[in-house]
């Protein structure tokens, strides 16, 4: 596990590493607002040394490392706690790869001078609020620590958009592949992006009832100042979720486009079999009639009974066709 922190005060901010969280409180920051950022959770005793510092409630540390947890919010006597899933895309090359999307479980604990956050993986994408911090850019150096929470859950909300953007992408290539009947790796591929957008699903409509959580607070972890801005939050991942149920009916539209077209693909063929099985009923007629063994048939003995026959053959099978053509069956 890797621990940082950020200390910062109207007057100043810094950063500091650490390899121990003895070390890492050591910097904590007494007279303004600390951020302690943990990569890689798992269990360990750094993680029960930072508990029983901070008065972190065993369930809460039991949900800290159950990486599978869904997202939601709750309110303690020391602290305010967050758990919510980030989405990002990979490489972007193929929107249809499940392996292109990445799913972190970020959890927040919210004390009234602190805030950790606790990432299942190392690395994030947070370096631009780490700049605002140390670059005293806007506000946040004058807030308290919702708002710091607010700008890492508004961060992590941002790039549900950005894999959205991918999305929509992968969605539009799906477009012109429903009607490729050459593709066959069509199915797998829209099943595999069905699958991403139902686990994206699972990450964003939980957090719908978590700020309403949020927002129905009365606390003193969430300012009047910062209400605002969870409000504008939480209409954003509203958004989100509209988003993901659009998307979903798009992938439906597109495979109601693919069946149809194989539909219309198997009653062409189907339509060809069929007239060259209804050309060749009267010519099996007509063999099936003179390959009958009877001594007595007069046809047989005509010299030219032969090409006569095919003649007619061969009138029928032209006069059906241009039958079927003036129809428009052809």
């Amino acid at each position: 596990m890797d621990f940082s922190l950020i200390g910062y005060d109207p007057a100043g901010a810094w950063i500091k590493s650490a390899s121990t969280v003895e070390e890492l409180l050591s910097y904590k920051n007494s007279a303004g607002i600390s951020w302690i950022n943990i990569n890689g959770v798992e269990p360990s005793p750094d993680i029960s040394r930072l508990a029983q510092a901070f008065r972190i409630h065993p369930l809460t540390v039991e949900d800290i490392l159950d990486t599978k947890q869904r997202p939601k919010a709750e309110e303690f006597d020391d602290y305010l706690f967050v758990v919510l899933k980030s989405v990002s895309p990979g490489s972007l090359e193929s929107a249809a790869d499940e392996k292109e999307f990445n799913f972190e479980q970020i959890s927040l604990v919210i004390t009234r001078d602190t805030v950790i956050s606790f990432q299942e993986k190392p690395g994030d994408y947070f370096d631009g609020i780490r700049k605002r911090i140390l670059n005293n850019a806007g506000r946040i150096r004058r807030m308290g620590t919702d708002y710091l929470a607010w700008m890492i859950m508004d961060a992590v909300v941002d790039e549900y958009f950005v894999v959205f953007d991918a999305l929509g992408a992968g969605i539009e290539e799906f477009e012109d592949r429903a009607i490729d009947q050459n593709d066959r790796d069509f199915i797998q591929d829209i099943q595999s992006i069905k699958r991403n957008l139902l686990r994206i699903r699972r990450v964003i409509w939980p957090l719908r009832e978590s700020f309403a959580v949020l927002s129905r607070l009365e606390s003193g972890f969430i300012s009047k100042e910062v209400e605002p801005f969870l409000k504008d939050l939480q209409d954003n991942i509203l958004r989100a979720g509209e988003a993901v149920e659009t998307y979903r009916e798009l992938i439906a539209g597109v495979m109601e486009v693919n069946l149809s077209a194989v539909s219309n693909r198997m009653n062409n063929i189907m339509k060809v079999l069929t007239i060259i099985s209804t050309i060749f009923i009267p010519l099996t007629f007509i063999v099936g009639v003179y390959g009958m063994n009877f001594a007595h048939m007069p046809e047989l003995q005509y010299p030219y009974a032969y090409p006569i026959t095919w003649g007619i053959m061969v009138l029928i099978a032209l006069g059906m066709l241009v039958y079927f053509k003036r129809r428009h069956w052809l």
